[in-house]
């Protein structure tokens, strides 16, 4: 799967699954945008993607404003030329059970996950349609499709990805834009290692690879759908979720 002097914008990149996405995909040749909110975050994936021999740029960016949007796919192109790939890895988490949520934190999470990808699949797109190329990959949830207790608002916003994705695929199919989702189940990350102890282990034991999953799990779904052996699937979602939703 070589993207050798592919460019890529992977959104949400400072640490977790964004930033083993944006490593995974500079190791097989890409080279990053890494944007994020925490500029020093992104700076830091930068120095390692540097250390494998790509290129790689920081950028801070507020996936919900329209103006941050274009200013980080306006200096992706200015630096690198291209555009090829857009991966919307960006998200919040703004838990609570549903007759206690507020809702300010109901629209925090609709704004990052919902508008966030919609203003950067537009940006990208806009670019891409002229190149008649390009691959979009979006990071929704399996908690989009099974729910979560606590999660009206990240859930909803989630399965609101799916639907989304669906549409950029249809719209773009002319262009030869390939638009998909991936579904990442429970990974192994900061946010699920802060879980109390005995909900962490009951989530496992609902999923059938009895283990969590990790970063470079989705990363690798990632990679696959951004390169050449992706060239005719879109509009499709991929669960990376050890079997939990069967």
């Amino acid at each position: 799967m070589n993207l050798t002097n592919k460019i890529a914008i992977v959104t949400g990149s400072g640490q977790g699954i964004g930033r083993d996405t944006a490593l995974t995909l500079a190791k097989h040749g890409a080279d990053i945008m890494v944007a994020d909110m925490n500029l020093e975050a992104a700076e830091n994936v930068v120095q390692e993607i540097e250390k494998l021999g790509r290129k790689a740029i920081a950028c801070k960016v507020n996936v919900s404003d329209k103006d941050d949007v274009n200013r980080m796919v306006d200096k992706t192109i200015e630096t690198f030329g291209d555009l090829d790939i857009l991966v919307n890895n960006a998200g919040i988490t703004r838990d609570a059970m549903m007759h206690k949520m507020s809702e300010e934190h109901f629209d925090q999470v609709i704004q990052v996950h919902m508008k966030g990808t919609f203003l950067c699949m537009q940006a990208a797109s806009l670019h891409m349609r002229k190149q008649g190329k390009g691959k979009i990959v979006n990071i929704s949830s399996i908690s989009g499709k099974i729910g979560n207790m606590g999660q009206v608002n990240y859930a909803g916003a989630k399965a609101g990805i799916v639907a989304m994705t669906k549409v950029a695929a249809r719209e773009s199919a002319r262009y030869q834009i390939n638009v998909n989702a991936i579904q990442p189940g429970f990974i192994d990350s900061e946010m699920t290692r802060a879980m109390p102890e005995d909900v962490r282990q009951a989530r496992i034991l609902e999923i059938p690879l009895q283990r969590p999953g990790q970063p470079e799990d989705v990363a690798n779904a990632v990679v696959f759908l951004c390169s050449e052996y992706s060239n005719y699937i879109t509009g499709t979602i991929i669960e990376v979720a050890g079997g939990r939703s069967m």
